[in-house]
Order: C-alpha cells, then structure tokens, then sequence
C-alpha cells in the first residue's frame, strides 16, 4: 500500500492494531525496496512508515510496562511444601 496525499497533508489514520501496523510498513518497506516510487510518493511513504514504527515501538512499550506490573505482582519465590510432595 502506497499512501497516498490528502489535500490537507493530514496524517493517515490509526491502525486498527499492532498486527495491522506491522503489516502495512512491512508492505511500505518493500514497496520503497522495489524503487519505482517517484520522490514525492517515496517521501510519502517514508512519513508514513515512520508514524507505523513509532505507533508498533509505542504498543511494544505499553505492551512491556503491563508485563513488568503483571510480573511484579506474581513473581514470588516458589517454596515447595511438605503436603506437594508425593
């Protein structure tokens, strides 16, 4: 997928998810890779692709601080007792 110019230059819309944001850089990068963007659309692009990355690092970020809290409150040494014990 190309992005294409709006009117107002205005910014593309959110991705609907982390999965629909990966999927449309990696689908921008092999688009730029192929090299049969004109300048402006590369540049286009680019923008674009830059907005996904810092949208997927963000989600990734968010994703990670939710891990740390679920991890800190049920991380605790595991101390088998005698009634375990078969």
């Amino acid at each position: 997928m190309v992005p294409k110019k709006s009117s107002n230059n205005a910014t593309l819309s959110q991705p609907e998810s982390y999965e629909a944001a990966s999927a449309e850089l990696e689908k921008i990068v092999m688009a730029m890779e192929a090299g049969q963007m004109s300048l402006e659309t590369s540049l286009l692009a680019y923008q674009r692709g830059a907005e996904l990355l810092q949208y997927c690092q963000d989600k990734l970020q968010s994703a990670q601080q939710q891990v740390r809290v679920l991890e800190a409150g049920m991380l605790k040494n595991f101390t088998r007792s005698d009634s375990d014990e078969s």
